[in-house]
């Protein structure tokens, strides 16, 4: 049986729409779990942002070349819900921690510190944007010593 080339254009295009459904569904996770870089002089690190269904948020934070012996935290920042221009410009600095209360992240003789820490979004509507940003601050002086660029995610 001879296929037509009508038929075989229908099948290619619609091959090419599940593709193309396939790559957004993929770019919008990549919104819902973000790898965050900080930085700052020599020293540095990284969060590890998952959300689970449930609108939990891990934040699997690591430093790295900071002061030995020492605690910091974690802080971010969001711009107004639903303005996603990538330009971050929100001061208004949130404390994270587990949950509602926050947690030290403190580094060993080496200046290297990692923390598992959690934010609970569920009272936040699903679909809601934002951009975002972080800063690791000392907790014993409050001077910024990580910052992130701006990301934006959004609410599952």
């Amino acid at each position: 049986m001879k296929k037509s080339p009508l038929l075989s254009l229908m099948i290619l295009s619609a091959v090419f729409m599940i593709i193309g459904c396939q790559k957004e569904s993929q770019s919008d996770q990549q919104h819902y779990n973000l790898d965050v870089t900080l930085s700052g002089g020599k020293a540095f690190g990284s969060i590890k942002f998952t959300q689970s269904q449930s609108k939990i948020i891990t934040l699997d934070t690591k430093v790295a070349r900071l002061l030995p012996h020492h605690e910091y935290l974690l802080q971010r920042a969001v711009d107004a819900i639903n303005v996603v221009d990538g330009n971050c410009t929100s001061t208004t600095w949130l404390t994270l921690g587990k949950g509602l209360t926050p947690q030290s992240i403190v580094t060993d003789a080496d200046g290297n510190g990692e923390e598992s820490l959690w934010r609970d979004v569920s009272a936040i509507a699903s679909g809601s944007k934002f951009d975002i940003h972080f800063q690791i601050i000392d907790a014993a002086t409050t001077a910024v010593v990580l910052t992130s660029d701006c990301y934006w995610y959004q609410v599952r």
